[in-house]
């Protein structure tokens, strides 16, 4: 199995090593155990960094790996990905999945009619939102009452579209 990305380290938090990591699915305990990830910079170099401590923060959580003791060391991983192999993350549980697992994942109607495929999902305070691509663009919100199943094994996420939903255009482009 590959690596997948668990988080981005941002940037350090005060003087002791500390750094931000943001867009991370797991909890500090699940963390702990993972305890060794592989970090990979921007320019693709990759290296081993050992979990020291792990705290929530707000919106993230506050990580410290051995080697990086102060700020400048902290400095060092600043926007690379925090990676893991796959066999080694907890299972999410019953009735959950990892996002890295929705991605490219086939949407269809509860008429089985194809929507496009999972291209990215979106973090929100409130929800999950899927960015689904096909013919057009359509953002669904990860909830029961629009994702009504997931089939991992085969690939589809079953869905249910209010009126309308296919015609809102997505975002400008950047």
């Amino acid at each position: 199995m590959g690596l997948i990305e668990i988080g981005r380290l941002g940037r350090p938090h005060g003087l002791n090593g500390e750094q931000g990591l943001d867009r991370c699915a797991l909890s500090p305990l699940e963390l702990e155990a993972i305890k060794t990830f592989t970090w990979r910079g921007r320019d693709g170099t990759t290296r081993p960094v050992t979990l020291v401590t792990v705290r929530p923060a707000n919106d993230r959580m506050l990580v410290r790996f051995s080697g990086a003791n102060n700020r400048a060391g902290a400095s060092a991983l600043t926007n690379g990905n925090l990676l893991v192999e796959e066999e080694r993350l907890p299972d999410p549980g019953p009735g959950a999945a990892y996002n890295f697992q929705l991605i490219g994942l086939e949407v269809v109607t509860e008429e089985g009619r194809r929507i496009g495929t999972v291209a990215e999902i979106w973090p929100s305070p409130a929800h999950a939102v899927l960015v689904v691509r096909g013919p057009g663009e359509v953002l669904i919100p990860s909830i029961p009452e629009f994702v009504k199943a997931v089939s991992l094994a085969e690939r589809r996420i079953t869905v249910r579209l209010l009126p309308g939903m296919e015609d809102v255009p997505g975002p400008a482009p950047g």
